[in-house]
């Protein structure tokens, strides 16, 4: 890290410094600040600057061996280091329609913040955890691995950020941003958890697990975590290892299974058509409903651990898109003061 600032410093000394502020060198000259490599050998093997403030990094992940594509919307001003939000997709893993990018105005919002977006894409129905096999649909996935060892040394070179990072995810993503900081504390200073069941070793979250990986990805949760109740289960639990999220800023949210105010036929965040609209109303509202059952559960656990954490249950609210874009703006203060912008 301190390397790549240096880089940063005499990049903008070479560009005028305080004069250039508003100039990203890393745009400007095509070239990343820094060729870093984690501590495994992962590293970033190509870089494509979209535009002016977007650039797509191809990164080796040695503990997968494989190419992740990552997609970064860089700071308003990057004059100076900036922290990470590591913004997470849902089941699909951005690999399909069901991203960030493709059903919210989110970037857009954080087009005028002094943070980096960092977007992996991949790792669709793995619920971004180490699996402990390979899976013959799903493949060999390690991401907790990928988010707490490999990645982030290398967007801290490669970009020159701060260090400081965050984290926010929706529906199987949303459980993920609690159990990353189990794997390595203080990485991550704020995490913001939309729609997500945090027991995952219980029958109930349990059940929610296998519902996502085996009935819809495909994939066997024997390859995953062992047999449910194992103790690959409970180490990624991030219920029962809530002592992980103390110090940190958290954003936790659900609606309630009830049709809300974006659950109307063909509106902006509804799936096409009658048929969408009853698949979100029935279907998001049976999802919606379960998540407000965890979330509850989490936030008496929180309470009980004296561990201060900001919760909005909504009176309403399917687990769909339309809430999602709600609650990241809701969360963005609470994110905000983790990151320290």
């Amino acid at each position: 890290m301190v390397a790549a600032t240096a880089v940063f410093a005499g990049m903008m000394t070479g560009l005028g410094g305080g004069t250039a502020a508003a100039a990203d060198p890393i745009i400007e000259s095509k070239t990343l600040l820094a060729d870093p490599t984690s501590p495994n050998g992962s590293r970033i093997v190509k870089a494509e600057y979209k535009d002016d403030r977007n650039l797509r990094l191809y990164v080796h992940s040695t503990a997968m061996d494989k190419e992740i594509v990552v997609d970064v919307q860089r700071p308003a001003d990057a004059s100076e280091p900036r922290p990470t939000l590591y913004l997470l997709n849902g089941a699909g893993g951005g690999e399909d329609s069901a991203s960030w990018q493709a059903q919210t105005n989110t970037l857009e919002f954080l087009s005028d913040k002094n943070v980096n977006v960092v977007q992996p894409i991949g790792g669709s129905w793995t619920y971004y955890t180490d699996w402990i096999a390979d899976d013959p649909a799903l493949g060999r996935n390690k991401w907790k691995t990928f988010f707490t060892e490999e990645l982030p040394p290398l967007v801290d070179g490669a970009l020159g950020t701060n260090g400081v990072n965050a984290l926010a995810g929706l529906s199987t993503s949303a459980t993920t941003v609690l159990a990353l900081p189990i794997g390595n504390p203080g990485l991550y200073k704020a995490a913001a958890s939309y729609s997500g069941c945090a027991q995952t070793s219980d029958p109930v979250g349990s059940e929610f697990v296998k519902l996502t990986v085996e009935t819809w990805g495909g994939g066997d949760t024997m390859n995953m975590w062992g047999p449910q109740g194992s103790e690959a289960w409970v180490a990624n639990d991030p219920f029962v290892h809530a002592e992980a999220l103390r110090g940190m800023e958290l954003y936790v949210s659900t609606g309630n299974g009830l049709p809300g105010r974006w659950d109307t036929l063909d509106g902006p965040h509804t799936l096409p058509g009658s048929y969408g609209l009853a698949n979100q109303i029935l279907v998001g509202g049976v999802i919606e409903a379960g998540t407000n059952f965890c979330t509850h559960n989490l936030k008496g656990r929180l309470d009980s651990m004296g561990i201060p954490a900001t919760f909005n249950f909504r009176d309403s609210g399917t687990h769909s898109w339309g809430y999602w874009e709600d609650e990241f703006r809701a969360s963005w203060p609470v994110l905000a003061r983790g990151l320290g912008v």
